[in-house]
């Protein structure tokens, strides 16, 4: 008996340090205070969220080149950009792209970005080159999600010529037992959404370094 209160009590202090030291900076990781409280683009369809995560990242490359990579997001496009082999155990089928795709660069209002097979979410909106608002949730089975969701990817310049990337979840609950789903599920997009934001950073500046290469080649003269 004694053993078994000694194990939830170390359980209940573990679950309270990550929830009080933690959990705060995984919802806030990489962005600064500035970042995780001004507002962003897709905020305004979601009035009052539950629970925000703003995370971010510097990428030594212009918004322009870090773009077409946000473009093609997608479960049967270029992925996420994340642990493949995470998302593959449930069944996503993800496969990470590591070029950009110019079939998979059209992008609009309405269209799926597909997380799985048969779950997607809505782009709400989209400023090409700067931002992509993804709207929706999964479904429990056949009864539609127990929260109201936004993604948001936003591109903002810098004075140095690198681009932050922000990205945005908003969850608001619609179901009194919708916390018991999101909050765990939280741990798991800390971990997907940090290497999901390396993956873009890499794959932007290895593009970036291959363009200039080229270009200083090109403006070689040729030799005598």
């Amino acid at each position: 008996m004694r053993l078994r209160y000694a194990a939830l009590s170390a359980i209940g202090a573990a679950a309270a340090a990550y929830i009080f030291f933690v959990r705060p900076r995984h919802l806030r990781w990489g962005a600064t205070d500035r970042e995780s409280d001004e507002p962003l683009p897709g905020d305004e369809l979601i009035a009052k969220a539950d629970i925000t995560a703003t995370r971010a990242i510097t990428i030594r490359a212009p918004a322009e080149q870090v773009w077409p990579w946000i473009a093609q997001l997608g479960q049967g496009r270029g992925g996420f950009y994340s642990y493949d082999f995470l998302e593959n155990l449930i069944g996503c089928g993800i496969h990470s792209a590591n070029r950009i795709v110019r079939e998979w660069q059209d992008v609009e209002v309405g269209d799926e970005v597909r997380l799985h097979p048969e779950v997607a979410l809505e782009v709400a909106a989209v400023e090409h080159g700067r931002w992509l608002i993804l709207h929706g949730g999964v479904p429990m089975g056949t009864a539609p999600p127990p929260y109201d969701f936004t993604w948001a990817f936003v591109l903002q310049d810098q004075t140095d010529e690198t681009t932050r990337l922000l990205v945005r979840e908003r969850y608001a609950y619609t179901r009194p037992w919708a916390p018991l789903l999101i909050e765990p599920a939280e741990a798991i997009s800390f971990l997907m959404s940090q290497k999901m934001l390396r993956g873009i950073r890499d794959r932007t500046e290895r593009t970036a370094l291959i363009s200039l290469a080229r270009d200083i080649e090109g403006q070689k003269e040729p030799s005598k």
